[in-house]
């Protein structure tokens, strides 16, 4: 695995993102256009409504299976970087930081961890602005 640094570090699925979501995409266009043509025609125009309500479910399915896990993921970034930073300093993060934040502090090496957490938090940076910030990039290698 290449080294990871602020240019590579987002991370697509193949599969994924460029398979699925355009195939469930493309089901949901067909199913409104057949829903569409069956208006008139009654004895399609159930079979059309239930495919249309099956392709909506995909599509939130699809966002739901993704948004679950990184919820959860962001929940123990945080208390990582939270006990590490008490580790580094003796004091929990800062209560101003916002999760979003806290996951962009990830990748900030240990020696440039508790300035950037303080600075983040005075300055109320975004979290592009903290990974731009970052000068040796730490890799997280273990997200969803």
């Amino acid at each position: 695995m290449s080294e990871q640094n602020y240019a590579n570090h987002p991370q697509f699925v193949t599969g994924f993102h460029k398979v699925l979501f355009p195939l469930i995409a493309a089901i949901f266009i067909g199913s409104l256009v057949n829903l569409y043509q069956s208006i008139g025609d009654h004895n399609r125009l159930y079979s059309a409504s239930l495919i249309t309500a099956i392709s909506v479910a995909a599509i939130m399915q699809f966002f739901f299976s993704r948004i679950f896990p990184l919820k959860a993921q962001d929940r123990a970034i945080r208390a990582e970087e939270n006990l590490r930073h008490y580790v580094l300093t003796g004091k929990l993060l800062d209560s101003r930081l916002n999760t979003l934040q806290i996951v962009a502090l990830r990748f900030a090496p240990d020696h440039e961890f508790p300035e950037l957490a303080r600075k983040a938090a005075d300055q109320g940076l975004a979290p592009k602005d903290i990974k731009v910030a970052i000068k040796s990039w730490k890799g997280d290698y273990y997200r969803v």
